[in-house]
């Protein structure tokens, strides 16, 4: 026993260099387990949370497009009410003394009516994808907290109602807007064309392109009789910016700031 402690006691630097090796190695491997077990759950974490985002935007693309579909007969409406042929053909039919005018008033009607409704589809679904992809992520952001037990909504049911409700400027005076300059344009460009006149396709699609030009390009109009500096998508698709924010959705008031703040961010995206 004796010789035992001698022992002990001669190498007694080298225990405690050992014991406190061994130690370290020890704590260093519970360290270890618990940063790997940390890393995975965080790794498992991020994995439910983006498989989440993604059945997410997979619904909310889903219904961009059943309600851009749903939308398409109002605009079709609004489309047919301001730019009526109808009542022109039924005029011909009567072989009035003034067919020549009406002829000409058709052709400017048509021409301006196929190339709005390209114009206006397209803007609809550009805006209702904006739209739906901005308030998608307030939803998304709202169902996280609710999850956190955080009772702070960002968008209310009232908010996207009013929210969403923006989009009648463009078939209200967006439409009117953007119809008054594009049968100004088709006036320009083919009011001079002579019924008789046949087109080929290269000569058609070369009226289109003038057309294009000018509507698009265009930065001031005096029949309009106001700036037309910004985009255009956005210039028929949204009220004038100088304009009150309170028109620029349904009921909408001074104290909502989130709307005015989803309006913002909505004009933000088309003017890029």
């Amino acid at each position: 026993m004796l010789s035992v402690w001698n022992f002990l006691k001669r190498h007694k630097r080298k225990f405690i260099f050992f014991g406190a090796f061994v130690g370290g190695v020890y704590i260093l491997g519970k360290y270890a387990q618990k940063k790997i077990r940390e890393i995975q759950e965080k790794e498992a974490a991020e994995y439910i949370a983006q498989a989440r985002r993604q059945y997410h935007f997979e619904s909310n693309q889903r219904t961009c497009n059943m309600t851009v579909l749903s939308m398409l007969p109002a605009l079709r409406e609004a489309l047919m009410q301001q730019l009526n042929s109808e009542s022109l053909t039924s005029l011909l039919k009567n072989r009035p003394s003034n067919k020549i005018e009406i002829w000409e008033d058709l052709k400017i009607i048509s021409f301006t009516r196929s190339i709005v409704a390209v114009y206006s589809t397209c803007m609809l679904v550009v805006l209702l994808r904006v739209q739906l992809n901005i308030i998608g992520g307030y939803i998304y952001l709202d169902n996280s907290s609710v999850a956190k037990n955080d009772n702070g909504l960002q968008a209310s049911p009232e908010v996207q109602q009013q929210y969403l409700s923006s989009i009648q400027h463009l078939l209200g005076d967006g439409l009117t807007e953007l119809i008054t300059l594009v049968k100004h344009t088709v006036q320009k460009v083919l009011g001079s064309l002579s019924l008789k006149q046949s087109l080929s396709l290269s000569e058609l699609e070369q009226h289109i392109k003038e057309i294009r030009r000018l509507v698009e390009d265009c930065k001031k109009s005096s029949e309009l009789g106001e700036s037309q500096g910004k985009s255009l998508l956005c210039r028929f698709m949204m009220p004038d910016e100088e304009n009150p924010l309170t028109f620029q959705a349904c009921g909408l008031t001074e104290k909502d700031g989130t709307t005015i703040r989803l309006l913002n961010e909505t004009r933000d995206m088309l003017e890029r």
